[in-house]
């Protein structure tokens, strides 16, 4: 392995630094720090400056630049697709989100999310924004991580072994990154909100049911990618509603957003989507619903307490509200059925970055993808696939 990168990762945290102050941390010979600076300087990653005389000659810094290459995110769900680009520190330069049927394929959907990634590019680009590093994207349903191919998702008809990373990789000649959404979630929801915590599950309660999970502050997916998938745990003595998936009683048929929305339209409401349970919550009979709902997934997650221990749940999705009834029904059933030493530091909270969790994970595999050393020295081209 080269010098670079690790060169790369000390300035990555934004720190000025001086050559001296390279050469004492890294222990390098100074003129290795050198020439590999100078390499690292040719790329646009790592910029130099001028420090502040103190008489002599002013100290000559250099600092990671995250100016230097935008990164593109898509997050999409049963409903919708929500695009962005970022910079390389995942700070966001700007969005979009729109409405859209993922069942409507792949290939509109996809030719959609580039359409507007490539229009929000044009825009930071005319800016000064740096040339595009990769492409992140979730998509809601399991992804094999070897090939990024989506496999079975029962939410997504026409996607089994769609080849996502080739139809985009194609089209903007970059790397392509794609991963579960939740597990995404969870990835943006730590770095951005919990970087401290090691132990964090992050719960989507949309049209399904979906977790990502963080230990040791790795994202865990398991031996297949499918870590997480909540949907279809079934729910003790849950009612025996039968779900997509075949059979009854999965916490998708009871506490998913579709599950709340055919509930609440029982007692005679309009609504069609999650969001507009929301503004009902006032009505005893949809406060119950929505109530219940937070006990069918708050028995599961006490399972997962006990298992895994987590020190947050964050739970995302259009009723994550504090407080609420949703909020109330899980912290009813996890308290109650938990291990009191697995609760005693547990909290469970609203997930608190704005609908842009999916998003900020996107762009955070890509970067740590782009920047990682193996991938810095690695031939062009041999980048994975998966996130």
């Amino acid at each position: 392995m080269s010098s670079s990168p690790q060169l790369l990762q000390v300035l990555r945290d934004g720190v000025p630094r001086t050559r001296a102050d390279l050469v004492a941390e890294t222990g390098l010979a100074r003129s290795t720090v050198t020439l590999r600076l100078d390499a690292l300087l040719r790329t646009g990653l790592v910029r130099s400056e001028a420090g502040t005389s103190t008489g002599g000659r002013p100290p000559i810094f250099v600092r990671f630049d995250p100016g230097a290459r935008s990164v593109l995110a898509v997050d999409l769900g049963a409903a919708h697709v929500a695009v962005a680009v970022t910079d390389l520190d995942g700070t966001v330069l700007a969005e979009h989100r729109e409405d859209l049927d993922i069942a409507a394929g792949p290939a509109p959907v996809l030719d959609l999310a580039a359409r507007r990634g490539q229009d929000l590019l044009d825009q930071v680009q005319a800016g000064g924004a740096g040339p595009l590093a990769g492409i992140g994207i979730g998509l809601p349903g399991p992804v094999e991580q070897a090939t990024g191919r989506p496999r079975t998702p029962p939410i997504m008809p026409g996607w089994d072994g769609a080849d996502v990373v080739g139809v985009l990789g194609r089209r903007f000649g970059v790397p392509v990154l794609v991963d579960n959404d939740v597990d995404l979630m969870a990835l943006g929801e730590h770095v951005t909100v919990y970087p401290d915590t090691a132990h964090l599950l992050f719960v989507k309660v949309a049209t399904g049911v979906g977790a990502g999970i963080v230990a040791g502050h790795r994202l865990v997916r398991g031996a297949d990618g499918t870590a997480g998938d909540l949907g279809h745990v079934a729910v003790p003595g849950g009612a025996p509603v039968r779900c997509r998936c075949g059979n009854t009683g999965c916490l998708e048929a009871l506490a998913s957003g579709t599950a709340i929305v055919r509930s609440v339209r029982g007692l005679g409401h309009e609504v069609r989507r999650l969001e507009e349970v929301q503004g009902l919550l006032e009505d005893d009979g949809v406060a119950e619903v929505v109530r219940l709902a937070g006990q069918s997934l708050g028995a599961v997650l006490a399972s997962c307490v006990n298992l895994l221990n987590p020190s947050v749940i964050v739970i995302g999705g259009p009723l994550a509200h504090e407080p609420s009834p949703l909020f109330e029904g899980i912290e009813q059933m996890v308290r109650g059925r938990s291990l009191p030493l697995a609760t005693s530091r547990l909290q469970v909270v609203a997930s608190r970055t704005h609908g842009r969790a999916g998003l900020l994970g996107g762009a955070r595999a890509v970067i740590d993808r782009v920047l990682d050393p193996a991938a810095m020295d690695a031939p062009a081209g041999a980048e994975p696939a998966g996130g």
